[in-house]
């Protein structure tokens, strides 16, 4: 019996290799990756290390049940084939994960008669260890190896997981007190958010509480307030501006965008997909996008909230939440919930101002509840006294009324009057009435003249005169008997004498439009009264 001897240089790689895989998990725990870039870095390395086919990585959510948060060719175990399968996996996680602390490992097609015991139903090799932070166990990185392994060599690998599963529970511990902190910070926040949206009863005033509070509450770029007001919501308040131009085409479009998402009475979220959005809600969506360049837009409806909780009608819309990202498209973890968080106070601030600025008569009743100190003890008296005073001198003058004589001056204007104009530009050449006289309908007013309507009159004449005196001419050469013998004289006086005769027909039409405008010179009234 040979054996094949190992060589030591080939080892020593390979152990140095996992030593540097090792090394960067470590220092991948100390970084500030989200969770799934940091189970992607983590498990890719481990299943490097094992020379494995894949993994997973199952954490516990807030229900309590088991998430896969990251995979490597899990498609390989087929565990998606069968719901047995997977209800028997789903068991032996469980198992891992009130084993104390303890990883296991789970031969192919392997498992108890007792069925709640759990196994793997898959033809690979499963090594699996708890994720914990603390005491406590958040979940299960699961490695798929390939079966065959010497019980050393497969122990070997549960060592090293167990050792990667203690790296990445120093992340969960590192993670968790940042969470603890944030979410501190958090509520800090939202209890000064909470103080500051309801300390005025102004609608106004809370708006731009809102606006400003809730940008820093949310972290994003704008926060708007549209309030109803009857069918149309116009922007109230937007975030870091004490005044804005509401006619701006920025503002109205935003208006409108508002409108029209306060009417179906849903939230809308925008990350550059208007699909399946109503189209009266994307034609102003797309209107506002292509004038704002906002990468993100949430518009939130906010509604009245309802006195008898019984009551099943859909609440009023009393407004709308606008949220802006300007440059990322990105939804952050926790940024819904924070946008939920205010929409939710805003709704609330928002009603109770509303409803305390429509109460009726409330400058009176602000008027009186600021007079409360005509009532205190020590101005009683002095009210008292001018009050019977008061009561006394209207009794008085109810009493007793007085002559009381109004004198003015003033300047009788007439009943009817008419304006007069001319319809032709001239100098008045004379008055044919007086201030006082009575005229008829069709009674000449005034007489006007114009020089350039002279001068164009006198030379119209003038062309009309010699054209008349060419056509007697012409008619004198056709009686001519000497002429009558010359027939190409004859033709030709006759096309001159046709010629003159148009000429004299359009200076006779100019000569009537020149008389309709010498008539037009003549003012005159136009209707009796």
């Amino acid at each position: 019996m040979s054996t094949e001897s190992v060589d030591p240089e080939l080892v020593e790689q390979t152990k140095q290799q996992i030593r540097n895989l090792v090394r960067e998990i470590a220092q991948l725990t100390k970084s500030d990756l989200t969770p799934t870039e940091f189970y992607d870095a983590v498990l890719n390395r481990v299943v490097t290390a094992l020379a494995a086919v894949g993994g997973a990585i199952w954490m516990i959510n807030e229900s309590g049940r088991l998430d896969l948060e990251y995979q490597i060719n899990l498609r390989e175990t087929r565990l998606g084939e069968s719901q047995e399968g997977q209800a028997q996996h789903g068991r032996l996680l469980r198992k891992v994960l009130t084993g104390g602390g303890e990883g296991l490992i789970a031969a192919p097609n392997s498992g108890s008669a007792d069925e709640e015991e759990g196994g793997n139903p898959t033809d690979m090799l499963l090594v699996l260890g708890p994720l914990r932070a603390e005491s406590e166990t958040l979940g299960v990185m699961e490695i798929f190896q390939r079966p065959g392994a010497m019980p050393n060599v497969q122990r070997g690998y549960l060592r090293f997981l167990m050792q990667m599963c203690e790296l990445v529970g120093d992340w969960l511990k590192s993670r968790q007190l940042r969470d603890f902190t944030e979410r501190q910070t958090l509520w800090t926040q939202l209890e000064q958010f909470t103080r500051n949206a309801h300390q005025s009863l102004d609608p106004r005033q809370t708006a731009y509480t809102i606006a400003n509070e809730g940008r820093r509450l949310i972290e994003c770029d704008r926060v708007s307030i549209a309030i109803n007001r009857g069918r149309k919501c116009t922007i109230e308040a937007v975030s870091g501006q004490d005044t804005f131009d509401k006619r701006s085409n920025t503002v109205t479009m935003l208006g409108r965008l508002a409108t029209a998402v306060a009417a179906t009475g849903e939230a809308v979220w925008y990350t550059g997909d208007t699909t399946n959005m109503p189209p009266q809600v994307e034609d102003a969506l797309q209107e506002y996008i292509d004038e704002a360049h906002s990468k993100t837009v949430a518009i939130i409806p906010l509604k009245k909230l309802k006195d008898d909780p019984e009551d099943k009608e859909p609440p009023e819309v009393i407004g709308a939440l606008i949220v802006e990202q300007i440059e990322d498209s990105h939804i952050r973890e926790g940024f819904m919930q924070r946008v939920e968080v205010v929409a939710e106070h805003s709704e609330t601030a928002l009603t109770n101002a509303l409803e305390y600025h429509g109460l009726f008569l409330l400058p009176v009743w602000q008027t009186l509840g600021k007079a409360q100190w005509v009532l205190k003890a020590r101005t009683l008296p002095k009210t008292i006294a001018i009050t019977v005073a008061v009561v006394v001198l209207l009794l008085f003058l109810a009493l007793f009324p007085a002559d009381f004589t109004l004198e003015g001056k003033g300047t009788l204007l007439p009943a009817t009057r008419r304006e007069v104009f001319a319809s032709q530009n001239g100098t008045v050449d004379q008055l044919f009435v007086k201030h006082g006289d009575t005229v008829k309908k069709g009674a000449v007013l005034a007489q006007l003249t114009s020089t350039d309507f002279a001068v164009a009159l006198e030379k119209t004449l003038g062309e009309w005169r010699s054209i008349h005196e060419a056509i007697m001419s012409d008619q004198r050469q056709l009686n001519d008997p000497v002429l009558k013998k010359d027939q190409n004289k004859l033709n030709q006086v006759r096309g001159q004498l046709r010629e003159h005769q148009e000429t004299q027909n359009s200076l006779k039409r100019q000569l009537e439009l020149l008389k309709e405008k010498q008539e037009k010179l003549k003012i005159k009234k136009v209707m009796d009264g």
